[in-house]
């Protein structure tokens, strides 16, 4: 499946989170160039890639060999909420009927 988020966030801030994020959940690095990550593991695989939009935002892409709503896409995500909160820590996230 393919995702995609925008941020404030500078790429290389992302991309700091990414590593943390995904070798927190025993994806181990497979490539690592200076906008693309591939990460691999039980889950599955996924690449990973940022770049600069419209001046001031950074389109975040990820790919996963996944079909439908798997867990790696689940935790794409979470991945997505993880950028969210460290772009604006002060939002706090609610449910919306």
């Amino acid at each position: 499946m393919r995702h995609f988020y925008r941020s404030h966030m500078p790429p290389a801030d992302v991309l700091v989170v990414a590593d943390r994020f995904f070798t927190n959940l025993g994806l181990s690095p497979v490539a690592t160039m200076a906008r693309i990550r591939q990460f691999s593991g039980p889950l599955g695989a996924m690449k990973l890639s940022v770049r600069a939009e419209g001046g001031h935002y950074t389109f975040v892409e990820v790919v996963t060999d996944q079909m439908g709503e798997s867990r790696m896409d689940r935790n794409v995500k979470k991945f997505f909420v993880e950028v969210h909160r460290y772009d604006d820590p002060s939002h706090t996230l609610e449910a919306a009927y």
